[in-house]
Order: C-alpha cells, then structure tokens, then sequence
C-alpha cells in the first residue's frame, strides 16, 4: 500500500498540499510531513472501512446466502491481521 501511494500522483499531490498547509501553520517541514502521512493514511483507513461495511451491508441485503461467508472471510482477515502483528 505504501508503494501505491508513492505512485498515484493524486495522493502525492495531496500529500504536498497537506504538507505545505501544516508548515504555513508554523510546523517545522519535518514533522508537517509525518504529520501529512499519518493524516492521509488515516483518511484511507477509515475509506476503506467504509467501503468494507458498505458492502457487507449490501451482501446483507442483496445475497444473504453467501453475507455470513463474507462476514468470516472478514473476520478471519482481521484475527490473521492481528496474529502477523503480535508476532511483529
């Protein structure tokens, strides 16, 4: 995901705005671009959270038959997620 951001030159334009914003506000450009990384890094977790519930309520809605194959594979997802980050 990382790299995806480094090339995608809406989310580089993005991070200079950001970035130029923070120091205009007297942040040191250092900590504008980590704080301008940790903002936009946020605003694409909580997208993809959104996207996540939105289509698992319309799995919900519109194939109940397979919603609670898709709620595992989510749930598993997350379980796996956190046992790759307890083991660091």
């Amino acid at each position: 995901m990382y790299k995806e951001a480094n090339t995608d030159p809406v989310r580089q334009e993005a991070l200079a705005g950001l970035i130029a914003h923070l120091v205009q506000q007297g942040h040191q450009p250092q900590y504008a671009q980590l704080m301008a990384t940790s903002i936009i890094f946020q605003t694409d977790l909580d997208l993809r959270n959104a996207q996540i519930a939105s289509l698992l309520t319309w799995l919900q809605q519109e194939h109940n038959d397979i919603y609670s194959a898709a709620v595992d594979v989510v749930e598993t997802t997350r379980e796996q997620f956190e046992q790759r980050v307890q083991r660091g």
